[in-house]
């Protein structure tokens, strides 16, 4: 479980494919990941910890402390639903939440479910615009001033317009969040991970799931 706000800025330093050399379709399989972390950051992780990767929950499977760096093995699948996560490149980094910790953003599961496109990232006044279109399957989950998960972070939904090509949200980043993310790396046409709300999950389930039958006395 996680919340959303970002503890630090790494880099995917190579993905390597799990493939063996010339193995035929290449594309079935998994990658795995090195990524560089902050000086100091891998201190208290282990092997099996969960960190978030752009938003994608990963498993830690190497740790070289000395360098900073740690390893994640990510399937073919995870590889599909995603995005910026099979090449080298910036990324949001997130430590798994402890039951002692401040829920600072809201409930993330680090579980990506629909990718969106960017259609405008910038300024405004000593803030910034960052407008994302999100898949039409995921609009009736999205609300004014609700949370949406952009790459990992939390952020809260300023205005929300449906079309024919999906749900466009804007969501205004403070400076503090533009320079401590990797989202100032966006730029309009970036594709990047989203999560909705889990409440408006659990909601849409209760309110679809058929009712049990009942059973009548004899």
């Amino acid at each position: 479980m996680f919340t959303g706000i970002i503890t630090g800025v790494g880099r995917i330093a190579a993905a390597q494919d799990l493939a063996s050399p010339g193995a035929a379709a290449a594309s079935r399989y998994g990658k795995r990941l090195t990524v560089e972390a902050p000086d100091g950051y891998l201190g208290d992780v282990g092997l099996g910890d969960s960190i978030a990767l752009n938003g994608a929950c990963m498993t830690v499977t190497g740790i070289e402390p000395a360098r900073q760096r740690f390893t994640v093995e990510i399937s073919a699948e995870s590889l599909d639903k995603t995005a910026g996560l099979g090449e080298p490149g910036r990324i949001n980094l997130e430590k798994a939440l402890r039951a002692q910790e401040r829920l600072g953003g809201h409930i993330v599961s680090g579980h990506v479910d629909g990718i969106g496109q960017v259609t405008r990232f910038a300024p405004v006044g000593e803030s910034w615009e960052l407008r994302v279109l999100a898949p039409s399957a995921l609009g009736k989950y999205l609300a004014y001033k609700g949370s949406i998960t952009v790459n990992g972070v939390s952020l809260t939904v300023n205005t929300i317009a449906d079309s024919p090509e999906g749900t466009e949200v804007s969501i205004n980043l403070i400076p503090h969040t533009v320079q401590n993310t990797a989202l100032g790396d966006l730029r309009a046409g970036s594709r990047v991970n989203l999560e909705i709300d889990l409440i408006a999950r659990y909601v849409e389930r209760m309110l679809t799931a058929p009712s049990p039958t009942s059973k009548g006395s004899a």
